[in-house]
């Protein structure tokens, strides 16, 4: 009786012992599974990392405009100022022996008490402005003038004498310089075109 009351308390303590552990199993599986899992990796996906970041840039940095260069234009070759003499209208010309000897005639014919004259040397000016000539010169005694000749030449010989001459005419006297003579020499003469005046260089002997 009593070794029958122990079998029968054995066999249900072996019969409960297994599904135990089972139950004990299953619990422990089922808090591992239903506990999310919080590694590094997952947490790390959470935050993109630097290299990321430094992928997303822009591929290449903003370049800097580069100054553009302006070719210099090609220098326009300057002018030089136009000589007197190539001024319009008016130009500086050789006086022919033939001209001086006109001109001397007019101022024979202007002042008829000097018949021994000729003009001075290398102070003969002679040129044309729109169709009008013009001299200038001074004049000196020449062999055979009389003493009323070599007298009136000390005064007259000292200032320059201003002639013209238009087409088909002869040469006429104009005036003379001033006592004394102007500091701009012909140029401050009003009877000779200012262009012909600076074309003679102001007459500067």
């Amino acid at each position: 009786m009593v070794m029958g009351g122990i079998l029968l308390l054995a066999g249900c303590q072996e019969s409960s012992g297994p599904r135990a552990d089972a139950d004990a199993a299953s619990s422990s599986s089922t808090s591992a599974v239903g506990s999310p899992s919080t590694s590094p990796s997952s947490a790390a996906t959470g935050k993109p990392s630097r290299s990321a970041v430094a992928n997303t840039a822009p591929a290449t940095a903003a370049r800097t405009p580069k100054p553009t260069t302006t070719k210099a234009a090609a220098a326009t070759p300057t002018r030089a100022p136009a000589t007197p003499a190539s001024r319009p209208g008016c130009r500086n010309l050789a006086a022919s022996v033939e001209v001086k000897a006109a001109v001397t005639e007019a101022y024979r014919h202007a002042f008829p008490r000097f018949i021994h004259v000729q003009p001075a040397p290398d102070q003969f000016f002679y040129g044309q402005c729109d169709g009008v000539r013009y001299a200038a010169t001074r004049f000196q005694a020449t062999s055979g003038a009389t003493q009323e000749e070599l007298v009136g030449m000390q005064d007259e010989g000292s200032v320059t004498k201003y002639f013209r001459s238009t087409t088909g005419s002869g040469w006429s006297y104009l005036t003379s310089d001033a006592f004394p003579r102007g500091a701009h020499g012909c140029g401050d003469v009003p009877a000779i075109p200012e262009g012909l005046s600076a074309a003679w260089g102001n007459c500067a002997t």
